[in-house]
């Protein structure tokens, strides 16, 4: 396996870039910020980008923990790129990543100012540092279970051929560590969107109870509901039920921006 280091400081669009840099070089593979990114898809790894501070991210895309270096390690072994690009903030960086992988030594170094202008680098930095932006090189529906809860939006790129595909989605996301402040979502909330499309879709008379897991929604696994409602009298109850499930699950990712592991709903009566 050849193995290629991108090296540039915080905030010079390293992410932003790596896909393109892949698509020149024929790169298979990625390694950022504790992710493993293969052919546009996240295989493997937990993004640095979700961890409450700078000291855990740094730690997180260092692969300090046994357990994320093993499952990543072993998933690159298990897909066996012939090529991979790791990312870092210095070469000293990039070594210790490989080294923890398990990998050999760097065959080629590039650094992010021989592939950008300086004003690619500023405006790289404005979104970073004034915005709070981070990039990540992979699609925005993969990342939706570990980022459930963050502000996150695609960002897709229409050039280029080869494995990382004709139209190659990237992901903006705001960590919290780069929030100018915090923000928490209650529980009621979640319970009126629920009530709103049941109003909306006009086939349900009244919305009985709704039941949020607040544990998966305080770890950040996303939301898990259970709603029960009485639905006015018609045909095809199976396919109003299932309609207002999904329209509810999507009403509350575009909303808040947690990611709906399921909608349970229990039909009480026929109004």
């Amino acid at each position: 396996m050849k193995i290629y280091g991108l090296v540039g400081k915080s905030g010079t669009g390293k992410s932003y870039q790596a896909v393109n840099l892949c698509r020149e070089k024929n790169i298979e593979s990625i390694i950022d910020d504790g992710l493993f990114i293969c052919g546009n898809m996240v295989v493997a790894g937990i993004s640095a980008k979700r961890q409450p501070t700078k000291y855990a991210a740094v730690k997180t895309a260092l692969f300090t923990l046994d357990e994320h270096m093993e499952s990543v390690k072993a998933a690159i072994e298990k897909a066996d790129p012939q090529t991979l690009l790791v990312l870092g903030t210095s070469d000293r960086m990039v070594d210790k990543i490989v080294a923890r992988l398990g990998l050999h030594e760097i065959d080629e170094r590039i650094y992010i100012e021989d592939i950008t202008t300086e004003q690619e680098r500023e405006t790289a930095y404005k979104q970073r540092h004034e915005m709070g932006q981070h990039v990540i090189p992979a699609p925005t529906f993969q990342l939706k279970r570990q980022f459930s809860g963050y502000f996150m939006s695609p960002l897709k790129m229409f050039r280029g051929l080869g494995g990382w595909r004709d139209t190659a989605e990237k992901s903006v996301v705001r960590p919290t560590y780069s929030y100018l402040g915090g923000y928490k979502i209650s529980e009621k909330v979640l319970s009126d969107i629920a009530d709103c499309v049941g109003q909306e879709l006009g086939s349900v008379a009244d919305i009985v109870k709704v039941v949020i897991d607040g544990n998966r929604v305080e770890k950040e696994e996303g939301v898990d509901l259970y709603i029960q409602a009485d639905f006015r009298y018609g045909a095809d109850l199976p396919g109003r039920a299932e309609a207002y499930q999904r329209r509810v699950a999507d009403q509350i990712e575009a909303m808040t921006m947690f990611n709906v592991n399921k909608v349970d709903l229990d039909v009480r009566k026929l109004i």
